[in-house]
């Protein structure tokens, strides 16, 4: 069973886990609408993005 020579240091340990932080996401209000969407996506409800017409809605 392999057994570490050392005692991992605190500051190894937090490079270590650098990257476990949760994520937030890039939550706007859309401007016409008024709905919150992620930004850089089509808006859902209207079918719009960038100011142009990606899909009709049903």
């Amino acid at each position: 069973m392999a057994v570490p020579k050392r005692k991992t240091s605190v500051s190894r340990k937090g490079k270590r886990r650098s990257h476990h932080a949760v994520k937030f996401k890039n939550i706007i209000e859309d401007k016409k609408s008024g709905e919150f969407r992620l930004s850089h996506h089509i808006d859902k409800k209207t079918g719009m993005y960038n100011g142009k017409q990606i899909f009709k809605n049903k």
